[in-house]
């Protein structure tokens, strides 16, 4: 069996490609298959597999400004020739799950989430966005949700990251989705004898995250918090911050892993599709604090992993806080981190597996039985009408 990967694009690592990771380890000889690829930014695993990106590779600067090259990726997608595979799994958040395949071959798409920046995240995309780009985003989002939706036609089965992202596929694509959240390395963490004195957050210093929220509460609070990470919110949040805020920006991953478990909690305050820092958080046997939405929803039990709260805002997350704070001795690192193993790699190859080799086995054509054939074939028989004399013609010696 011939198996094509396609992702949407190769300039990272981060969740999405660590379910690429994963895929790979389930499909050895796998192709893979991309918008834009830079193989300097990937993991082995990755680069051991033939790699095909699209055009967009030849345009200079496309490795750093992909995102800015979105009107040309559905041209760009469909230009890769996935016509010759037997499976075909597209890994989906940016445009991927448009692929065209053979009319023989299986799809199942994995949706991290419905292009964001053309459904629920227009608004702030557009507003965040250079001048150029808003001009042009309202004439472009609606040729693209139309490609969205129409390609959705191309997928034999849709699996989504967690209910959040399976409500949003039947919301935009009238489509069922299984529900299988994403891999997490959790035995790459585990708990300390202690935790510290801070609270934390990590992740990409965006406006949609809320750090914002985190940044104000705990400068009100005069509570130590740490930030790790980098994006484009990093000045305005350090001119919010009190002096009980740190931020260390983009920390060594043995750096994040030892604050994770000494950290008193972790903060998330927005609402993501799914949320892998979370899981760390816990296999690191720590609980979470976080806004009830989205994907969170899958993973923290409350009063048992973390804390959530309804209000998403500063007064809210203080609320919580004071009540994490006045309970806090009830929480038990290793019934946290027990918690965290359900979302392991393995668990995730075990799944999706099975979800794939359904799939295919549903698909798959019935041979015909021999008394199939001729029940078909007599089916085709000219029938000859049968014409019943009347008596008549018998009593007149006929």
């Amino acid at each position: 069996m011939r198996v094509a990967i396609v992702h949407y694009w190769l300039v990272s690592m981060r969740g999405g490609e660590k379910v690429v990771e994963a895929l790979c380890d389930m499909y050895p000889d796998a192709d893979i298959f991309t918008l834009v690829y830079d193989e300097k930014r990937v993991s082995e695993k990755i680069r051991r597999h033939r790699v095909t990106p699209s055009f967009l590779q030849k345009i200079p600067g496309a490795k750093r400004h992909y995102q800015s090259l979105l009107p040309l990726m559905p041209f760009a997608l469909e230009s890769l020739d996935v016509s010759g595979y037997d499976l075909v799994i597209s890994s989906e958040s940016g445009p991927a799950k448009g692929i065209t395949p053979g009319p023989q071959a299986t799809h199942v798409c994995y949706c991290h989430s419905p292009m964001r920046y053309v459904w629920d995240h227009y608004h702030f995309y557009r507003a965040n966005a250079g001048l150029a780009a808003r001009l042009l985003m309202p004439w472009i989002a609606p040729a693209l949700r139309t490609w969205d939706v129409t390609t959705a036609a191309r997928v034999d089965a849709f699996v989504a990251n967690s209910r959040h992202v399976a409500d949003r596929i039947g919301k935009y694509y009238r489509r069922r989705a299984t529900v299988l959240n994403p891999p997490v390395s959790v035995d790459d963490f585990a708990p300390v004898s202690g935790p510290g004195d801070h609270y934390l957050v990590a992740g990409q210093l965006v406006g949609y995250k809320r750090v914002d929220l985190a940044v104000r509460a705990f400068t009100r609070m005069d509570r130590k918090l740490v930030v790790i990470g980098e994006g484009p919110e990093m000045a305005t949040l350090k001119r919010l911050a009190g002096p009980s805020v740190t931020f260390l920006g983009r920390t060594p991953f043995p750096q994040l892993k030892d604050m994770l478990a000494r950290c008193r909690a972790l903060i998330f305050p927005g609402t993501e599709d799914f949320g892998i820092v979370p899981v760390e958080a816990m296999a690191s046997g720590r609980p979470v604090i976080a806004h009830a939405s989205g994907g969170v929803l899958d993973s923290v039990v409350p009063d048992h992993t973390g804390l959530l709260f309804d209000e998403q805002s500063e007064a809210g997350l203080i609320d919580a806080v004071r009540r994490f704070e006045a309970m806090e001795g009830t929480f038990h690192p290793e019934i946290i981190r027990q918690h965290a193993q359900q979302f392991s790699d393995t668990h995730f190859r075990q799944r999706m597996q099975q979800i794939i080799d359904d799939e295919i086995a549903r698909r798959k054509p019935m041979p015909v039985s021999l008394s199939q054939t001729v029940r078909r074939q007599s089916s085709l028989r000219p029938r000859v009408a049968r014409v019943k004399l009347p008596d008549t013609h018998l009593r007149n010696g006929a």
